[in-house]
């Protein structure tokens, strides 16, 4: 296995000391949103094997075989599928939903066909794959995930007394779900700036004043002063996580990550499609045919035990597989986590032994399919694989 160097990029959301804090190190004073473990092009993580620091993503591609097993390359192609992160949400996060496998491949192939650069602002696929994602939190988490019923909104927004409220309010007790939620987001995502932004101000307030469950909204606006976003937040299922606790995020599904800190894990794609609390661009058109208009519980995942001590989340995707194991320094037999299948195993409390690598919080290594091996310590490590 291969001890591996990754990349922390500094989004403006991220937490200035949480990362650093996991790692032991100082903070630099500049925002540490997520750390990447994997081989996405973007920042691919690094290892040694003796001739220097190399790109895991050119490791994979000079062997794929060898590193990520015929199974998983026959199934994903030579390439590792899925993308592990740290994530520290200082800050909240673009409000955001992601395509299906086919919606991806259609929009993809239009912006293809139609010659938009990969890097124009306006561009909204940037590959033809889907983007399932779970986070699993390490300290207490706020998040937003899925849309609350609508009559549950309706009193939200109808305890805020704003006049330009009472429309939105009106629609989403008289109308059936799918068509209230639909017509409530478009409303607020087409008005007019100056019009919107008066009506979120005044929201923000009213928010400021009741506290309560009004409260995350308040400090949302704060963050996002005038931003419609604030207004399709109030929409959504806010939600907790505690430690250890996680979500799943299918696509079609709008939600969006307020504060803390969390292990992530996504299949190997950067389409988004963003419905508000960013300056960047919003597709509304292609954001409708894309958002699931249905109500439901956020769905707060538990990890499911295994015999050998393995605490599996399960998910309804083969990309990618997260597990952890909370290791005592008395426990027998050791987890061996030999598998066909690429591996990258993440320590994020105490001290834990993966084969003869030493990993402290924050430390990683890529164990390439096949590859015997054998856990031990007193700590937390997670696990990310597929299934193949």
């Amino acid at each position: 296995m291969d001890r591996l160097s990754n990349t922390v990029r500094p989004y403006a959301w991220g937490s200035l000391t949480a990362i650093p804090e996991l790692l032991g190190v100082e903070p630099t004073g500049e925002p540490q949103a997520e750390m990447w473990l994997g081989a996405h092009p973007g920042a691919p993580s690094h290892l040694d094997r003796g001739q220097g620091p190399e790109p895991l993503s050119a490791v994979i591609e000079a062997a794929p075989e060898r590193e990520l097993g015929a199974p998983a390359v026959e199934k994903f192609g030579p390439r590792l599928p899925f993308l592990l992160k740290i994530l520290a949400a200082g800050a909240p996060l673009s409000l955001q939903v992601h395509p299906d496998l086919e919606q991806a491949k259609e929009g993809y192939a239009d912006e293809e066909r139609r010659e938009v650069p990969l890097d124009a602002p306006h561009r909204n696929y940037k590959d033809a794959n889907h983007k399932p994602e779970l986070i699993c939190a390490l300290t207490p988490f706020d998040g937003l995930c899925g849309f609350r019923a609508p009559h549950e909104s309706a009193a939200l927004l109808d305890a805020l007394d704003v006049d330009s409220l009472k429309p939105y309010v009106d629609l989403l007790r008289a109308r059936p779900e799918e068509a209230a939620l639909r017509e409530v987001l478009t409303a607020i995502l087409t008005a007019a700036p100056a019009e919107i932004s008066a009506t979120v101000d005044a929201a923000a307030a009213a928010c400021e004043r009741l506290g309560g469950e009004h409260a995350p909204y308040a400090a949302i606006a704060r963050d996002y002063p005038g931003d419609p976003g604030v207004l399709a937040a109030m929409l959504l299922n806010f939600v907790t996580l505690q430690p250890g606790q996680a979500l799943f995020l299918g696509a079609g599904v709008p939600h969006a990550y307020l504060h803390g800190l969390g292990v992530e894990i996504m299949a190997n794609s950067d389409n988004v499609l963003r419905c508000g609390l960013t300056p960047k661009h919003i597709d509304v058109p292609e954001l409708l045919r894309i958002v699931r208009f249905e109500s439901g519980d956020p769905g707060v995942l538990r990890p499911e035990a295994a015999s050998d001590g393995e605490e599996v989340y399960a998910t309804p995707i083969d990309e990618f597989r997260l597990s952890r194991y909370v290791l005592a320094a008395d426990a027998s037999p050791r987890p061996q986590l030999t598998a066909d299948t690429p591996q990258i195993l993440l320590c994020t409390a105490g001290t834990v032994t993966a084969g003869e690598l030493t990993l402290r919080p924050g430390q990683s290594v890529f164990v390439p399919a096949h590859e015997k091996t054998e856990v031990s310590g007193t700590g937390t490590l997670f696990r990310a694989t597929v299934v193949a």
